[in-house]
């Protein structure tokens, strides 16, 4: 949770307060500080208040968030520093920079000289030791870290509880749900969500990403049986091989983690559309914290949908810290996903471009053959796309910088060419690198409404006309025929101003008609359901309902020339 300090008097307070306001000072505003975790030399274990409540020791600043080392996790960097257990009996824990506090002192951890290290000699190392390794001085550490901070304890829950029950008044238990990814986040919003409204039927959606650590799956399985009346349901892309597109367009990047848009969102919007068919408004409780990251700190604790249309995103830990996550798992004692245990500070996909240079390593230790695999596929795109030392490339973690599609095949299909009919003002003539087929009908649907009767059939003229009757467009092409000419009738296509306006918005249909390997990101955006994407072996499918469609062109407008794919495989002209 982030401090706040009134403008005014300076008086620190650690509430959420909706506008930031101070309530003892003529509504003045506070502004945001730097959080601050103490340590209690007495107690050896950090304190959210500067003064111990139970020894009366008044600690000294350490970190601004941090997090404890678990067992599993101490034994891997001791045998790293050449040391089996030096830290066994220590009060251990970890903040930003992989740095770790023991016993009050800051210790430097270089993930930098992990590169150079014999990965396999650790993991024998650990495996040898792993048996004799306990947690006794870990619990007693826990225990005391729960009782020195009971009082934040109390703060968060309380407030937590009461939030939750207060955005839920009026709601169905049957219009909401828990948005369940394994991870500790959403481990702590779903069981807050469950007591504060004492319902333990409340729906939970797993996004299965296909990606999942194999630790995640053991928890979710856990969490089923723990949880014998708890709903949940797995939300999968089963049309789509995440290897397979990687090949096609190349792996995801921290620029474009198209990843999540296929494997996720999509999966997850289409999971919603039919669990929550009908409902106008439905309640999403996401593990979303500021605190994550610089993107997310922007976040709001109540939103609108954004990525997955009708619903309302409620995030009731969105100001919690990483220390109050697991003060609230360490006090409750839940269950939680052990890959924390290991070391890892997100479980994610295993393979996230976002994963860190300490999150690789402990892949490489706990994973060998996953990520052996993957690095090698890895290398083998880098020497697909030209890159002189592509193993360079990869070790030093280019490849997650990656922008576009340069050097990537599929990247050409977002080329349009075109030219000007000689014989007919406002025509153009479009050759295609895909034959015509229905589908490419379907995507001229957002501008107007398809007549077939209007055109002449033996030259496969096709009309899309207002709902008045007035033709926009006429469309002259033969199914499949790479080519397409267009006649632009009325320029004022969703608005247009002007040709150029108009042929551009034709421009981003005939892309997403070459582009399209049915990521559903269309689906997601279209705040009404119209859209309906299908992937088969015959190839993709891609439907527009005319009852449902009101043409608001969303669609067309959203990415970059009207396609998702289009936006991830975007190239440079001199690229």
């Amino acid at each position: 949770m982030i401090r706040y300090r009134c403008e005014i008097h300076g008086k620190d307070r650690s509430i959420w307060l909706k506008e930031n306001f101070c309530p003892e000072c003529n509504h003045r505003k506070y502004v945001k500080t730097e959080s601050d975790i103490y340590w209690c030399k007495r107690c050896n274990v950090p304190l959210y208040d500067k003064i111990c409540p139970v020894c009366g020791t008044h600690g000294r600043r350490v970190a601004s968030d941090l997090r404890p080392v678990f067992p599993e996790e101490r034994l891997l960097v001791e045998i790293i520093l050449g040391k089996p257990f030096c830290y066994k009996e220590a009060s251990v824990w970890n903040t930003s920079g992989n740095s770790y506090i023991i016993d009050g002192e800051l210790k430097r951890f270089s993930i930098a000289a992990l590169k150079e290290l014999d990965t396999d000699a650790i993991r024998e190392a650990y495996a040898a030791n792993a048996d004799h390794n306990t947690d006794t001085a870990f619990l007693k550490y826990a225990s005391q870290f729960v009782l020195c901070n009971q009082d934040r304890f109390a703060e968060i829950e309380e407030e937590a509880l009461r939030y939750l029950q207060e955005v839920t008044a009026g709601y169905d238990a049957k219009d909401m749900f828990v948005s369940f990814s394994g991870g500790k986040d959403s481990t702590v919003t779903s069981d807050l969500v469950m007591r504060a409204l004492s319902n333990p039927r409340i729906l939970h959606i797993f996004g299965d990403t296909t990606l999942e650590f194999p630790e995640t799956e053991r928890y979710i399985d856990r969490f089923k049986k723990e949880h014998p009346v708890t709903p949940v349901i797995s939300s999968r892309n089963k049309e789509k091989n995440f290897e397979e597109l990687c090949q096609v367009i190349g792996p995801p990047s921290r620029v474009m983690r198209w990843c999540c848009t296929i494997f996720k969102t999509g999966a997850i919007t289409r999971k919603i559309s039919g669990l929550f068919r009908g409902k106008t408004k439905i309640l999403a409780f996401y593990g979303i914290r500021r605190s994550e990251s610089a993107s997310r700190s922007k976040y709001e604790r109540e939103s609108e949908g954004h990525k997955i249309s009708k619903q309302i995103t409620i995030s009731p830990i969105i100001d919690w810290l990483d220390y109050d996550i697991w003060l609230y798992l360490l006090t409750t004692k839940i269950d939680f996903n052990t890959a924390y245990r290991l070391g890892y500070t997100r479980v994610g996909c295993w393979c996230c471009p976002n994963n860190s240079a300490w999150s690789e390593f402990l892949s490489k230790i706990h994973m060998k053959e996953q990520y052996e695999h993957w690095h090698q596929f890895l290398v083998d795109f880098a020497k697909s796309i030209g890159k002189a030392d592509a193993k360079e490339y990869v070790d030093t973690g280019k490849w997650k910088a990656r922008q576009g599609g340069n050097g990537v095949s599929y990247a050409k299909k977002s080329v349009i060419a075109f030219e000007p009919c000689a014989l007919e003002e406002n025509a153009f003539n479009y050759e295609l690198q895909k034959p015509i087929t229905e589908e490419l009908y379907e995507l001229f649907k957002p501008f107007g409404y398809i007549n077939r009767s209007f055109g002449i059939e033996r030259l496969g003229e096709i009309y899309i006309m207002r709902k008045s009757g007035q033709p926009i467009l006429k469309l002259q092409g033969r199914i499949g025929s790479s080519h397409l000419k267009v006649t632009i009738l009325d320029h004022h296509i969703d608005g247009a101003q002007n040709l150029a306006a108009a042929e551009d918005k034709i421009k981003c249909q005939l892309t997403k008609y070459q582009m399209c390997i049915g990521c559903r990101a269309c689906e997601g955006i279209c705040k009404h359901g119209a859209i309906r994407i299908e992937s088969n072996e015959d190839g993709i499918t891609y439907h527009i309902d005319d009852t449902k469609c009101v043409r608001c062109a969303e669609c067309v407008n959203h990415f970059i020339a009207g396609c998702y794919m289009r936006k991830v495989l975007a190239t440079k002209r001199n690229g």
